[in-house]
């Protein structure tokens, strides 16, 4: 996957908005103001990091090499995946999804509600 893919699927979903916050390398998707995906977009392979369940970072870090903990953040709940051709395409959506799953399950009711989400 490239830096382009990963973005048009992160846009599809609901309530997502996209920001260099950091610089204006980092590319970051937030849902509900809270962050899902951070990316570089002049990283080569592409690589990107994601929330996950601790349990779940586990098990993928320790069948694929290029999934590792997330560099500047928890590494108990953010991993780093590097698009390298290893990990297959479903499965990096699979993860995007879940990381996107696990921010709006984290939200007030409150802010679900004024983002439709």
């Amino acid at each position: 996957m490239n830096t382009e893919d990963i973005r048009n699927y992160c846009l599809l979903k609901k309530g997502t908005t996209e920001s260099f916050p950091f610089d204006e390398d980092t590319l970051v998707f937030k849902a509900g103001g809270k962050m899902y995906l951070l990316m570089s977009i002049s990283s080569n392979p592409v690589a990107f990091s994601i929330k996950c369940q601790p349990e779940k970072a586990v098990e993928l870090r320790e069948i694929y090499s290029s999934i590792y903990p997330a560099f500047h953040m928890n590494k108990t709940h953010w991993s780093t995946v590097r698009c390298d051709n290893t990990i297959p395409r479903k499965l990096i959506l699979e993860i995007i999804d879940n990381s996107y799953a696990l921010i709006i399950k984290s939200l007030p009711k409150k802010v679900k509600i004024l983002e439709g989400l």
